[in-house]
Formats: C-alpha cells, sequence, structure tokens
C-alpha cells in the first residue's frame, strides 16, 4: 500500500489538492489516469485540479497543475493563489515568493488567509463584437449578460467550447453580468467540464474585458463576485489592449490534510 500526504486548500471555492514533492515524488505527469480519480468527487478526494509544488532552480517553488481530468493544463489563478498559502505553510517561502508555473514566472503575497498573484501580462484581446477572447494564462471567452440567475452556465457554456473554434484546444468561458459594486462572474471550465464556484483567471479576463467595455471609466481595480466568494483584480494598462502589473487578489485558505491510500498491485 502506497501512502501520498496531501492537503486540500480551496481559493474562493475553486479547491486543490496539493502535494509537496520536494524530497519524494508521489506522481509525474504520466500518472493522468491516477490524477482523475484522486480529483474524483465521489471514488477519490475530490477537486477542481491537483498541484504538485516541486523545486526549481532560481525560484522558490514549481508549480505543476493539472485538471481535474488528469491532465496537465495551463495556469490557473486561484491554484496559484492556494499554492502560494501552500508554500508559506511548509515554510517554503515566506509572505513574499517567486515560483515557476507553465506560462512563466509569477510572484505572490500571503498575509493570513489573503493572498495575491501577480498574473503574466496581456498584450492581446480579440473583440468579436463585445464579446472577448483573451489569455491570461489560460485561453477565455468573456460574454457580458443581463441576468446570471437565469442562464444555464453549463449549456450555455459548451455552445461555445465546442463550438467548430475551440473545440479540439478548448476554451474557458465566463459569463459576466454588472452589479453596484463590479461585475459577478460564473466560468465554465475547460477539464473540469463544468461550472467552477470561482476561476482566477477567469476572474482576471473578466475584469481586463470590463475595463475594454468601459474605457470611460479609467479603471485600475475591479471588484468581483464569484459563486465561491469575492476577489479583487488590480491591472495597469499601458495602451488599448495592453495589460501590465495585473494582480488577482482574494482568501486562500487551507481545508483539510491526510494520506491517500493506493494499492499497488
Amino acid at each position: 500500500m502506497k501512502k501520498i500526504p496531501f492537503y486540500k486548500y480551496e481559493g474562493t471555492g475553486n479547491d486543490f489538492v496539493m502535494i509537496d514533492q520536494r524530497q519524494k515524488t508521489y506522481l509525474t505527469r504520466n500518472d493522468t489516469a491516477l490524477i482523475e480519480r484522486i480529483c474524483d468527487r465521489r471514488f477519490g478526494i475530490g477537486a477542481d485540479g491537483l498541484i504538485l509544488l516541486q523545486n526549481v532552480e532560481g525560484f522558490d517553488f514549481e508549480m505543476v497543475y493539472f485538471n481535474s481530468d488528469g491532465r496537465e493544463s495551463s495556469m490557473c489563478g486561484n491554484g496559484g493563489r492556494c499554492i502560494a498559502a501552500f508554500a508559506n505553510f511548509l515554510g517554503v517561502a515566506g509572505k513574499e515568493c517567486s515560483f515557476l508555473a507553465i506560462d512563466g514566472p509569477h510572484e505572490a503575497k500571503v498575509e493570513g488567509d489573503w493572498v495575491e498573484l501577480k498574473m503574466s501580462d496581456v498584450t492581446e484581446v480579440e473583440n468579436q463584437e463585445g464579446r472577448y477572447i483573451l489569455n491570461t494564462g489560460s485561453p477565455h471567452y468573456v460574454v457580458f449578460v443581463e441576468d446570471l440567475s437565469d442562464m444555464n452556465i453549463v449549456e450555455s457554456g459548451q455552445v461555445i467550447r465546442y463550438s467548430d473554434r475551440f473545440r479540439q484546444a478548448g476554451i474557458n468561458v465566463n459569463f459576466v453580468e454588472k452589479t453596484d459594486e463590479g461585475i459577478e462572474v460564473a466560468t465554465y471550465e475547460r477539464g473540469v467540464e463544468d461550472e467552477t464556484l470561482s476561476c482566477g483567471t477567469g476572474v482576471t479576463a473578466a475584469a481586463l474585458s470590463y475595463d475594454l467595455a468601459h474605457p470611460d471609466q479609467h479603471l485600475n481595480m475591479v471588484e468581483v463576485s464569484t459563486k465561491g466568494g469575492n476577489l479583487k483584480v488590480r491591472f495597469e494598462k499601458k495602451e488599448a489592449k495592453n495589460y501590465r502589473n495585473i494582480w488577482l487578489c482574494g482568501p486562500a485558505k487551507q481545508v483539510f490534510y491526510g494520506e491517500y491510500l493506493l494499492k499497488i498491485s
């Protein structure tokens, strides 16, 4: 019987299995079926994704992220905030850290349960008659709607995600409603193939798209609500469709820890 120690974290309802691989390798990128089973909510631990924390030269650690389908995926914003909190808990890094993810280097700041993550710059946004397509570490499609409560997010998201253009590579689909405080976002995530309570890169994409749709407001921060909680996105606009110094900010918490028992045949 093989034992895999793990920690469970959540960031605004986006939940992850975290595994510390600095001293021992428990999982590899080829363990797709096992990672999918661990993330299964009925037959495993249950999570939107699984994240490995590993050593890498020049940074405090490396983040390796897998969607719940077991496949290594593009950047996960809430996962990045959670692994920064995990690294702080382990003593790998202090209140500030730098780490390497699939989309490049990231910085993070941890203050209790509040974690701020610096996202990759965004230098290109496609505007399809008010529907925005951009990459914030992961590819996103942003649609503004009048009433989120009246929508079936999964069905509506699948129409776009499995359209001819996006069927093969996939895309995350965000539905955004304007609120008095800022915006509300609901996201259909590829790889999970379902609505999640929150998506960090999706929230970031939605906030930047909201700024593009309202240039007269001269924004540098957008308040965002999701089904899993509230986040803030800060940014600087260098020029039209060119954003830098983007920070995704919100809570990230440890939920529990344990050991996953793997039978070895």
